[in-house]
């Protein structure tokens, strides 16, 4: 009966070509749909996941990188007495109004006060040595390659932060934020860019890097809740990405909405591929008819149905991956926010060929006319 799936699939391959095209395209938008989901949300968590810290510390509760508030400095102290912690640094964020050199208009842009050094921990994977040195100038800040048109500069030239002249020393790749733009300078710049007095001086955050990285949890909890400081929280940097994800796709309007679009994706798909392999398996009712009648049974006869789904589901499967790749090696050419991991990838597979499954079970309903009598008609 197995032989019999596959070969009926191979000669019979018109009949279920809709089917597997219903099925790959299903899978394709499953899988672009979840490229750009982790993409989008993956970068409110930019901040961590560009940078080299082990440890993030922050006001208790914050839910994500863009909600900090500034903490006790003197906390810093508190981190270098751990003898597992090799290096602190403090970080500022600030939400700011952005001002372009033809003046057409204010942008909200998010500024990222860092360490300027070379070795510093603040987006280490995203800046190289040599542009963060550039930092060190006064007044000096990076942007996203992809967000200098909609800020309207070029490297070289200067624009306006909070009423403040300064001067685009640099771009990168991989500074793009979810809701804004990100500029990067120095912790100076960013102290005269803060407009809050009050805050000037203090910490958005401040991050550790430690001697074992493997001790992260250990080191957090040890270090959380001292007392003679205002109140701030720990967090592993892989718990605070995760956090910060999580806020933007449950947490906001936005995540509901792309959650609920994937399970249209998913039930659009179901009606549509179920549909065209019912009226495969119903073209070949005579066929099953026949081997009714020479003694198959009906339970092998769905069986036989089941099997061709699986197989339409693999060729669906196959078709989307080849597809994907090409889309999202076009996407990345064109600065689309798109990630994509090995764990959601099988899980649109899995997707895929349950929606193959539950596609072949209603097909099956076909084999009610699978009658040797309707031979005769």
């Amino acid at each position: 009966m197995v032989a019999l799936a596959r070969k009926t699939l191979v000669h019979e391959w018109r009949r279920f070509l809709p089917a597997i095209l219903a099925v790959g395209f299903a899978g394709l938008l499953q899988l672009l749909q979840a490229a750009l989901v982790l993409g989008i949300f993956s970068s409110a968590s930019i901040y961590v996941t560009g940078s080299s810290a082990d440890l993030w510390v922050g006001y208790p509760g914050t839910q994500s990188v863009s909600l900090g508030r500034s903490i006790d400095p003197n906390v810093e102290g508190r981190l270098l007495m751990d003898p597992a912690v090799e290096r602190v640094e403090p970080f500022i964020w600030l939400d700011a109004d952005w001002r372009g050199p033809s003046d057409t208009g204010g942008e909200s842009v998010y500024v990222s006060g860092i360490d300027p050094r070379p070795d510093g921990l603040m987006f280490a994977r995203v800046l190289p040595s040599a542009l963060r040195l550039r930092l060190r100038e006064p007044d000096a800040v990076i942007v996203d390659e992809a967000d200098m048109d909609k800020l309207g500069v070029r490297v070289g030239d200067s624009a306006t932060i909070n009423g403040h002249r300064i001067r685009v020393v640099g771009a990168s790749n991989g500074l793009r934020a979810l809701g804004g733009v990100n500029v990067v300078a120095s912790l100076d710049t960013a102290r005269v860019l803060d407009t809050d007095p009050v805050d000037r001086d203090r910490p958005t955050y401040l991050v550790a890097r430690l001697h074992d990285p493997a001790a992260a949890d250990a080191v957090a909890r040890r270090i959380a809740g001292a007392r003679g400081f205002d109140r701030y929280e720990v967090w592993t940097a892989p718990a605070f990405a995760r956090r910060s994800v999580l806020y933007w796709m449950l947490d906001t309007g936005a995540g509901a909405g792309v959650l609920f679009l994937a399970g249209v994706v998913f039930v659009v798909g179901a009606v549509i591929t179920s549909q065209t392999l019912v009226a495969a398996v119903a073209g070949s009712v005579r066929e099953y008819a026949t081997l009714n009648a020479l003694g198959v049974g009906m339970r092998a006869l769905r069986w036989v149905v089941l099997e061709q789904a699986t197989w339409v589901g693999i060729s669906g499967l196959l078709c989307a991956s080849v597809f994907g790749a090409v889309l999202l090696a076009l996407a990345r050419g064109q600065d689309v926010p798109v990630l994509l991991d090995v764990p959601v990838a099988l899980a649109c597979a899995a997707l895929t060929m349950g929606l193959t499954t539950v596609s072949g079970l209603a097909a099956i309903r076909s084999l009610r006319h699978a009658d040797p009598a309707s031979l005769l008609r």
